[in-house]
């Protein structure tokens, strides 16, 4: 008898088992779908119920405050009389934030992704990448101390006259903290340039940087500018660093080293619980959070936009 040959009591026992693992595939094929549908929809569900809560809130807060005296008032002031709810000197000071943060991210986060793309050696960039990445995992209130106990004294020597809390330093921290986003992403993007575009300059006589820089960068541009929209949205949102860092002023001066208020701050102080609930000042939170979100959504939709415009494929 052939040795690959089964007899009638084996052939049925292989039937069972083919049909077994038959059925088991065709459950999994049926289920697989639906289990990753809910998974999608919870995080659109929840987002939906994010925007219903503000913008219901936000309504009833403009049932009793003006839009026009919330969006172009220059005082804040929702808890002191006389009360006014001006947003501008905390949408002044949470841009001035965020501008800060992006001089110091932007510059220092491109030129690490240049070196870990065209410069550093492969054990180098194994090293030193995730090294990088670390910053992002530092959890933000230990940024907030590190701005209050180290960044403003020296911000203090420098310019004599600073107080504790500044924008200056508050700026700076924030950058420290996006920096990965920025050098991450772009560093992603020049890796995915075309190898044959570097040998085609370096035949042509560039030089490393020539190539980095002329080459490399156009190339990458969309990623580029992603990242910085993405690192420029992420800032506007940062929330304990500004609280520690930047003080609770809610002051509209250009000055970085005044004490200021963002957005995000001001959430945070009125939702310590001493603000009764279904009061003007509660709806405020909402009205500052809608305000928030609507900035940070445009920009969203903007780095989508450059990544969509200024795409090379290759």
């Amino acid at each position: 008898m052939p040795r690959n040959a089964l007899s009638t009591s084996d052939k049925a026992q292989v039937i069972p088992a083919t049909s077994f693992k038959n059925s088991r595939k065709s459950i999994m094929n049926a289920v697989m779908p639906v289990l990753l549908f809910l998974c999608a929809i919870v995080s659109v569900m929840t987002t939906i119920g994010i925007v219903v809560t503000l913008a219901t809130e936000t309504y009833q807060f403009f049932k009793k405050i003006p839009i026009f005296d919330f969006l172009f008032g220059t005082t804040w002031s929702p808890l002191i009389p006389p009360k006014s709810f001006g947003i501008l000197p905390l949408l002044g000071g949470t841009l001035l934030i965020t501008v800060i943060a992006c001089l110091v991210a932007v510059p220092l986060g491109l030129a690490s992704a240049i070196y870990l793309s065209e410069y550093a050696p492969k054990g180098v960039r194994k090293i030193v990448k995730p090294v990088l990445e670390v910053l992002a995992g530092v959890p933000t209130i230990v940024y907030g101390y590190f701005a209050l106990s180290i960044v403003t004294p020296i911000i203090q020597q420098i310019f004599s006259g600073t107080g504790i809390f500044n924008a200056l330093s508050a700026g700076i921290v924030v950058g420290i903290m996006i920096i990965p986003m920025v050098s991450s992403l772009s560093e992603d993007a020049m890796s995915a340039v075309p190898r044959s575009l570097r040998d085609g300059a370096y035949a042509l006589g560039a030089t490393k940087f020539e190539v980095a820089l002329k080459i490399v960068v156009p190339a990458a541009f969309s990623g580029i500018v992603a990242s910085a929209v993405l690192a420029f949205s992420r800032a506007i949102g940062e929330t304990m660093i500004v609280t520690l860092a930047a003080g609770s002023t809610p002051n509209l001066t250009l000055n970085p080293l005044e004490s200021i208020q963002t957005m995000t701050a001001y959430i945070v102080q009125v939702s310590l619980g001493d603000t009764p609930h279904g009061t003007v000042e509660y709806g405020s939170i909402f009205a500052v959070g809608m305000t928030l979100f609507v900035i940070t959504f445009l920009l969203n939709i903007l780095a989508q936009y450059v990544a969509r415009r200024f795409r090379e494929e290759y």
